[in-house]
């Protein structure tokens, strides 16, 4: 799983915000096949970072609400961290080429 964290982060993101989406709604959302989704989800929920719980009471058995375990808090925070750090080096580094090229 470490090969998509671009993608583990924005299913722990939107899974966040829209936690009451379906599957296929959050792949829609995220641009993702509904294959990959099922796949992060999967290994997700392994890894102990999201949980999945389904509406017992509800007739349609297929409503399920993800949510995030503190594991997973901690892992979208980290994600997000290494994003920022990424985007901060990456703009650092047009500014001197901007700099180098006047």
């Amino acid at each position: 799983m470490k090969n998509n964290n671009p993608d583990k982060f924005e299913v722990l993101r939107v899974i966040n915000k829209h936690s009451n989406l379906s599957q296929r709604k959050l792949a829609g959302k995220l641009g993702f096949s509904l294959g990959k989704l099922n796949y992060i989800i999967k290994a997700l929920k392994e890894k102990g970072l999201i949980k999945i719980n389904n509406f017992n009471k509800n007739p349609n058995k297929l409503n399920y609400v993800y949510i995030l375990t503190p594991k997973g808090i901690a892992e979208k925070t980290n994600l997000t961290v290494s994003f920022m750090k990424r985007k901060m080096s990456e703009y650092e580094e047009l500014k001197e080429d901007l700099k180098n090229n006047k």
